[in-house]
């Protein structure tokens, strides 16, 4: 019976953990995707899934929302994503969304360019290390790396 007692314990902190990992992400964000593009809205679900309520905004002008977000050229992506008051681009991890509003630095966004394998909402395996880019007055860094199978 203790060894019962002690695994439900530890699927309790499991799951306690699990929640507040997530408490730091903001509860709405708007999404600016395609209207015929499916792994945008694979995105929105990943975040929905992640308990952010997504407002999907079809649009056939992609790079009129990326030039008013003052996204730097190289860093686009299929969808772009307006969150917590940070332009977030691309098919960008749990982890690094978690980062970005944990510790809310001072720059406009973060960015995974293109449109990686393995990343949430793009099918297959992630086949190389990746780097989530932080920007700010078109001055870029890396943000955060990750590693093969970071999704």
């Amino acid at each position: 019976m203790p060894s019962r007692n002690i695994a439900l314990l530890l699927s309790a902190t499991f799951m306690l953990g699990a929640q507040v990992a997530h408490a730091s992400l903001p509860d709405q964000a708007t999404l600016y995707k395609s209207p015929s593009c499916g792994c945008c809205a694979a995105y929105g679900d990943y975040l929905k899934e992640r308990g952010v309520d997504v407002k999907v905004v079809e649009t056939t002008n992609l790079g009129e929302i990326k030039e008013r977000l003052d996204l730097p050229h190289g860093l686009g992506s299929c969808h772009t994503l307006e969150m917590g008051g940070y332009v977030v681009e691309g098919h960008v991890p749990g982890a690094a969304l978690d980062r970005l509003f944990a510790e809310r630095p001072s720059v406009r966004g973060i960015a995974l360019p293109g449109m990686p394998a393995g990343t949430p909402g793009m099918p297959g395996d992630q086949a190389r290390a990746l780097n989530v880019h932080q920007f700010d007055d078109n001055e870029t860094q890396v943000f955060m790396p990750l590693p093969i199978s970071a999704g």
